[in-house]
């Protein structure tokens, strides 16, 4: 079996070959180090000319295009290309990011400039608008924003002696702007009569508001204010690229390939024309100067460096060289040097000195080169050109020794035979021609076995085969020298391979994702003596696998630095160095190879951070040797959370449904009931997939949530209150520290997390807008300040708020897998973790994003809790296995066994720390974990007698745990709160359903108690007197959906989910008999009225059986329904029933035979009915709202006196109408409390209380009915109905009109067309040049 974890080595980038100079300006720089700043593809480079060293910043993802530097020439800004690009601020000493700027701009960042004392920072984006951006760069925050202009926007500087003003240049325009508040405001400067209007390239500000541009004629133009006032004729041949201020004066650079200096007003100081230099070319195009003290530093379109020192400006010092611009392909190492030759597109062939990190040859072809190779003696170079000729030269002195011309399309791959007697030539034309090297390269032999242009060769150590990969994604042999394909597949097998270049074949599948068939990988070479191979691909990754990686899918250690595709990689020949080379940046970058033996030392270097992981320690699926996960962590990854609809998309669905409305308006529509109801009291608490959501506050108090609920409890006087903000589920709670302000984050499309007060119960604050489909963790800063959130979605995203203002400060991707916990640190606000699947993450603000680094742990485990402990870089977090990890700043110290199974809560206290596991055990440590000071069993034994409830089962695994008032409050996964004393007593607090729906709900006929059954298999009995408490439950061997109290409340009926009911005792919950008819649920069970002689028991069968309770037997079936029965009720005789079916049929049954009825309309209506829990018929028409087809009425109650009808639905919401509830869309009264469905309602005997229970949030909720005289609005969100007509009281026909209007705004912000002339209208305001100048005529 190979060995299916990434490699143990690594690679370090050290050193890249190159300069970007095409489409970039300005983008060379002296840092106070005196060091050379500049960017080349994905990596900034800090280039130390003296000790010839190179150090990387790698904290972009895509091409770095834009580069400015801080005034005191430490710091740098880069800016990218990308979708979503953004922003680094790095520090050139340590090349570590410090701010990240994001989420403004989009395609592209074209420009920056940091402000005179270097606290602003401008950007230019390359979207439509040339969007600019002024930033509170320490912060990540946009101080000001608007478009730039219409064309492209080329450089941007700000005005040094006024604060607050800038100037931009581009195409055909220069702009004068000036900062107000958060406005940015424009005026285009004036060309006038002194020059032609034209595109201007580069600026430079002087003092008194005189700026310097240089235009694309060669002219620099002078501007004073906003008007050009002279220009200097001819300062260069052609257009001015680059203008760089300094103490002394001013350096230009243009296109024409000459540096002027100029003094401070402008006067020519000197020329250094590049061209008529030693390393000069004709075509030289300088694209970027630095002049300082006696050095100038010059970028050319080329990719070269010059440094030029002032008194010997005729010799300047070419100190850096790269290919120019063109795609770059070729590349080959030599057989025994520290060579690599790379050849490309722009013609020209290069020989670099790995060891002295320099170009020491070049040669120009006539073609561009698209492969080369080396001979195994190193005598020979060959080069395959793009037009289907190659070329051999000799390495010595390039001179050429034969050039031959076989073939028409591009030569993609050539190698030499390792006995150096033969050279394979692959084409686009589909084959591979042989030719023999003494005999001056004669052809000797073809393979065309292909169907397709070949990508990869390699020759076997015997010289006597060749394989090939081509475009179709076939693998060919063949025999050598003729040419003549081997069909054999066994012989494949035995054949040893001198080279392995090719990214097909068994050895390789590992380096194909699982479920990919696409060929994106580009190269491929292996270094058999380590059995390593490194891939290049068209990501811009450089990959490590093991080799041989048999199995698709392999685990892999991934480094970035080339932007766009890779073209080639390989070995160079002592396997010391991998040289990778780029397509599109046309870099070539040089990475040292580090054993496992080293890697080991060097970790306590700081690793090089990036904001994607580089040295990413797994890889797209991660390690196989990953312990079983824990079946509740399983069953809780699962979760998504996703909705079909949200309560967001309502109103939306409401203005679909208009028309339907509109019809049915016409008829007058019954009032809402003048009576109501407010939420009492809810039996249940969300542990089974939420952890560490339980809190005493300031006052004693308990808070926690269910369902969209949060829930505030007082255990002296066994009391709710609570807060009603959410409209769906809440997934986790956190407290403020000063445990009065609480927060709260649901699920929803844009889901929001609310921060409110626990004593009062308001709203504080509401942050939406960047979490999509939940909030899934929160947590305060120790100062209260802050808040963190991570979301549901796919790269579960981290925000941290400034939670007062609503203001998102930092945000980042969190990690692909599941985040269960963050933690703010509470001695250092701008560092925080999350841990979660396989992971856990340390991380700190920088600006707008945060940079994270993975905690090195050896093997990946998940983890559950995470808290931080006395000092500030320790950190404890508990496993899915039981351990506690314990961290010094993302070092793993040492691990200790805590728990059986996952460790899912734990808490610091003032010394020590309490941890709750799986086990059912909360366990009390010391400040070290060294020692267990003591541990609480949860068991029904030392359950207290002041308990609501009772324990379900010992030892349940515990969620959530907190401490204080003398108590540790704990949280169970099946719903029960505990206050576990110091001294061992356990007091049970609250409790509900476990997880699973609740359906089941019946309530007594004559006491204040009702029962509940669930798909958690357990049957309960609740008493809704003030105790609140669960009096009895009952474990069922299959979970139930209905249950139905017997007339004289002595017998209890249970449906089960098997189609099998139970009829128990009401007191014991003991059998008293059950049946097993059916095999589908049960959906309904009802006794008749009366004496409760029979029991209607509807199934999903689709019938409803009737069976003498008696005689226990079944005396009767109702047939002929065409779905599965969703309700029934008696008649007060206890003669017919009444039917709804998942067809939404209302059907009628005469008992206790079951025939079928048809009943006209006019009759229904008579019928005296002994309760009602039907959704269909005309008495509730209305209760259907206007969005049905998307909502269903789960369930109905009526009132004793027949006057309230209460309903619940699959939004969750609970209804009040008036019955009957006649006409379309009634009126109602609504209320929010439940999450996603409310499954069942029912009011008590006497009416005094609605029960309600919700499907998925498991709980049960209790509300106290309050006539008319009461009118208690604070939480019935009566809207009075889904519509509103006219004849209710009306609009007046003009508010009519106008409440209908539509303001679709007719014109667009920006003129698609370019406007010529002024506009009447306009004209009068434009004053005149003159008038500006306020010259008086």
């Amino acid at each position: 079996m190979a060995d299916r974890t990434a490699p143990n080595y690594h690679l370090r980038l050290e050193w890249v070959y190159g300069y970007r100079g095409h489409q970039c300006r300005n983008n060379l720089y002296y840092t106070a180090a005196k060091e050379i700043v500049y960017f080349v593809a994905g990596v900034g480079v800090v280039y130390n000319t003296r000790e010839h060293k190179q150090k990387f910043y790698l904290g972009h993802n895509d091409d770095i295009i834009s580069l400015a530097l801080h005034p005191e020439q430490v710091l740098v800004a880069t800016g990218q290309v990308g979708k979503e690009p953004y922003i680094c601020v790095w520090d050139s000493y340590t090349v570590q990011t410090v701010s990240i700027l994001k989420d403004v701009h989009t395609h592209g960042i074209a420009c920056l400039a940091f402000d005179v004392d270097g606290q602003c920072l401008v950007s230019v984006g390359l979207d439509s608008k040339n969007t600019m951006c002024v930033w509170d760069w320490r912060r990540g925050k946009v101080l000001a924003t608007a478009p730039g202009h219409t064309d492209r926007i080329f450089d941007i500087s700000w005005d040094l002696y006024q604060p607050s003003k800038l100037v931009s240049c581009g195409v055909k325009h220069i702009k004068f702007w000036s900062i107000c508040g958060n406005a940015l405001t424009p005026k285009r400067g004036v060309f006038g009569k002194t020059g032609d209007l034209q595109t201007i390239l580069c600026l430079a500000c002087a003092r008194d508001e005189v700026t310097y541009s240089g235009a694309l004629n060669g002219d620099i133009y002078v501007w004073k204010g906003i008007n050009l006032a002279r220009t200097v004729q001819g300062a260069h041949g052609s257009g001015i690229f680059s203008m760089n201020a300094c103490e002394e004066g001013f350096a230009t650079g243009g296109r024409d390939g000459c540096v002027r200096l100029w003094d401070l007003n402008f006067k020519p100081i000197t020329v250094i024309d590049l061209r008529e230099t030693d390393q000069g070319y004709k075509g030289l195009s300088v694209r970027s100067v630095c002049w300082r003290g006696d050095h100038i530093l010059v970028g050319t379109q080329d990719s070269e460096i010059f440094e030029v020192v002032v008194h010997e400006r005729n010799k300047p010092f070419l100190i850096m060289q790269g290919h120019c611009e063109g795609e770059l392909w070729a590349l080959a190492v030599h057989p025994t040097k520290p060579l690599a030759m790379t050849g490309s597109d722009d013609r020209s062939v290069r020989i670099w000195s790995l060891i002295d990190h320099a170009l020491i040859a070049r040669c120009n072809m006539e073609e561009p080169i698209r492969c080369a190779a080396v001979s195994t003696d190193g005598i020979h170079l060959a080069l395959g050109m793009k037009d289907g000729s190659f070329t051999v030269l000799r390495v010595r002195d390039m001179t050429e020794v034969v050039h031959v011309k076989d073939r028409k399309e591009a030569i993609h791959e050539l190698k030499y035979s390792p006995d150096g007697a033969h050279l394979a030539v692959g084409s686009n034309e589909n084959s591979v021609d042989i030719y023999g090297v003494v005999q001056r390269y004669k052809k000797v032999g073809e393979c065309v076995g292909s169907t397709s242009f070949i990508t990869h060769m390699d020759w076997s150590t015997d010289s006597k085969y060749l394989q090939t990969n081509d475009g179709s994604g076939k693998r060919l042999l063949y025999k050598m020298p003729s040419g003549k394909e081997v069909t054999n597949k066994e012989e494949f097998k035995l054949v040893q391979w001198s080279t392995w270049t090719c990214s097909l074949g068994p050895e390789v599948n590992g380096i194909w994702p699982k479920y990919s068939d696409i060929n994106d990988i580009n190269s491929v070479d292996a270094n058999f003596n380590n059995q390593v191979l490194v891939t290049a691909d068209d990501y811009g990754l450089v990959k490590l696998f093991r080799y041989p990686c048999l199995k698709k899918g392999a685990k892999f250690k991934k480094y970035l630095g080339h932007s766009a595709h890779i073209t080639n990689a390989r070995w160079s020949h002592d396997y010391q160095w991998v040289i990778t080379i780029g397509g599109a940046d046309h870099s070539v970058f040089q990475w040292k190879f580090i054993p496992e033996r080293k890697s080991k030392d060097a970790l306590h270097i700081a690793p090089q951070e990036t904001l994607t992981e580089s040295h990413s320690e797994e890889s797209d699926s991660d390690q196989s040797d990953v312990p079983e996960m824990d079946s509740e962590i399983e069953q809780e990854t699962q979760l998504t959370y996703r909705r079909q609809v949200y309560k967001e998309d309502l109103p939306q669905l409401k203005e679909q449904c208009k028309e339907k409305q509109r019809a049915s308006a016409t008829k007058k529509r019954v009032s809402p009931p003048s009576s109501s109801v407010r939420l009492h009291f809810i039996h249940g608490y969300r542990g089974y997939d939420c952890r560490s959501n339980l809190f005493y506050t300031q006052t004693g108090e308990i808070v926690y949530h269910v369902a969209g609920v949060g829930v505030v409890y007082n255990r002296q006087q066994n009391t709710q209150r609570f807060y009603l903000g959410h409209d769906d589920d809440i997934l986790c709670l956190a407290i403020h520290p000063l445990k009065d302000y609480v927060a709260t984050g649901q699920v929803g499309r844009d889901s929001s997390i609310h921060i409110w007060d626990s004593e009062m119960l308001k709203t504080l604050s509401v942050l939406k807008g960047h979490h999509q489909y939940g909030v899934c963790a929160v947590d305060f800063s120790a100062d209260g300040k802050r808040l963190a959130s991570v979301g549901l979605d796919d790269n579960h995203t981290i925000v941290l708020w400034d939670w007062r203002k609503g203001e998102k400060q930092s945000a980042i991707r969190g990690s692909k897998d599941k985040i269960f916990v963050i933690k703010i640190n509470p001695y250092m606000p701008e560092k925080l973790i999350t841990a979660g699947i396989k992971h856990i993450k340390f991380w700190h603000k920088a600006g707008g994003g945060l940079i994270g680094r993975k905690g090195n742990m050896g093997k990946t485990e998940t983890m559950m809790c995470a808290v931080y402990g006395w000092t500030e870089e320790m950190v404890f977090s508990g496993t899915s296995t039981g351990d506690i990890c314990i961290w010094k700043d993302m070092y793993l110290i040492k691990t200790i066994k805590a728990h059986d199974g996952p460790v899912f809560s734990m808490h610091a206290l003032e010394k020590g720390f309490v941890t709750g596991g799986k086990d059912g055990v909360v366990a009390l440590w010391d400040d070290t974990f060294e020692h267990c000071l003591k541990t609480y069993a949860v068991k029904r034994a030392v359950l207290a007698p002041g308990s609501k409830g009772l324990l379900l089962e010992d030892n349940p695994s515990i969620r959530a745990i907190s401490l204080g008032h003398g108590h540790i409050l704990v949280g169970t996964k099946n719903g029960e709160i505990l206050e576990v004393d110091k001294s061992g007593p356990i007091t049970l607090l609250v409790q509900g359903h476990m997880e699973g729906e609740v359906w089941g709900l019946a309530t007594h006929p004559h006491l204040p108690i009702c029962a509940t059954v669930s798909d958690d298999k357990t049957l309960r009995i609740w008493d809704l007197s003030p105790s609140h408490c669960m009096l009895a439950v009952r474990k069922l061997k299959k979970g139930g959906r209905c249950c139905c109290f017997s007339p004289d409340g002595k017998a209890l009926a249970v449906g089960l989910n098997d189609g099998s009911f139970l009829i128990v005792n009401a007191d014991t919950l003991e059998d008293l008999v059950s049946f097993h008819h059916r095999k589908d649920v049960i959906s309904d069970i009802r006794f008749s009225p009366g004496a409760g002689k029979y029991l209607a028991v509807a199934s999903c069968d689709s019938f409803v059986d009737i069976y003498n309770v008696m005689s226990s037997k079944r005396v009767g079936v109702c047939k002929g329904s065409q779905s599965y029965i969703t309700h029934l009720d008696w008649d007060k005789r206890g003669k017919l029933l009444q039917v709804n079916t998942g067809a939404k049929e209302q059907l009628f049954f005469e008992a206790p035979r079951g025939k079928k009825q048809t009943i006209p309309v006019s009759e229904t209506e008579k019928i005296d009915w002994s309760s009602w829990s039907c959704v269909l018929g005309p008495s509730c028409e209305g209760i259907w709202p206007v969005v049905s087809d998307v909502t269903e009425v789960t369930a109905s109650s009526l009132s004793s006196d027949g006057k309230v009808l209460a309903t619940g639905d699959d939004f969750g919401y609970v209804k009040l109408f008036r019955y009957p509830v006649k006409g379309k869309f009634g009126k109602f009264k609504r209320y929010v409390a439940h999450s996603t469905h409310v499954t069942n309602v029912r009011w008590t005997h006497d009416d005094a209380l609605l029960v309600t229970a919700g499907g998925a949030d498991t709980s049960l909720m209790i509300w106290t009915h309050e006539a008319e005289g009461h009118r208690d609005t604070r939480q019935c969100d009566s809207e009075e109905s889904d519509i509103e007509s006219e004849n209710d009281g009306g609009y007046d026909s003009d508010v009519t009109r106008e409440n209908e209007m539509n303001y679709t705004i007719k014109a667009l912000s920006t003129n698609v067309r370019q406007m010529l002339g002024i506009k009447p209208h306009l004209q009068q305001k434009e004053p005149s040049v003159d008038e500006r100048q306020g010259v008086v005529r």
